[in-house]
């Protein structure tokens, strides 16, 4: 029996998605830590940076299904950048960290400014999808609903959610390759 810290991330994410609790623990080993590194380095309280790394497993292993994820280490870096973002705009500390590093309030504004234009793009790109492909993707990253979920709520196969989310991501992230700068966010 091989262990879980020779799979690729590929492999863990293709166990995860199965419910595969050990693939979880697996990635939470390989880069929980690297992730609280990187969120102390803006925040520099060891509690808060441990609620937004929890948070992001937490959001993880619920969404394990619907997961769409390319490169696992920078989709996890991705979502820590963008809740620290979160965080601290909404930090009663925020003047506070943003005092220590003063580059970092350029950095939260471009990325709002980021986030905003994203969100956008993103509205702009899924009012213009057919009616069923648009249920789909909006179940799946409004609601955060399973293929399964969704399926069960549309009447279709889980294969034809599968199907459709991947031909729609497909197409937004050709959509948003004219926006490079954003794509990190997908």
């Amino acid at each position: 029996m091989s262990t879980y810290g020779s799979f690729t991330d590929q492999e863990l994410i293709a166990l995860l998605k199965g419910s595969d609790m050990r693939a979880f623990d697996e990635i939470y080993l390989r880069y929980a830590d690297s992730l609280f590194k990187f969120a102390y380095s803006v925040l520099r309280a060891e509690d808060e940076c441990r609620d937004v790394v929890q948070d992001i497993f937490v959001w993880f292993w619920q969404n394990r299904e619907s997961l769409q994820v390319t490169s696992l280490k920078s989709y996890l870096f991705a979502s820590v950048k963008f809740n620290l973002v979160k965080f601290v705009k909404t930090s009663k500390r925020r003047s506070e960290i943003l005092e220590f590093v003063p580059k970092q309030q350029e950095i939260f504004e471009d990325h709002a400014m980021e986030l905003k234009e994203l969100t956008q793009l993103i509205r702009e790109f899924v009012g213009e999808l057919p009616v069923r492909a648009r249920e789909i993707f909006e179940l799946s990253r409004d609601q955060h609903l399973s293929n399964k979920e969704i399926a069960l709520k549309l009447g279709i196969s889980e294969k034809t959610v599968e199907n459709q989310m991947t031909i729609v991501l497909k197409k937004l992230k050709v959509n948003l390759g004219r926006h490079s700068f954003l794509l990190f966010f997908v």
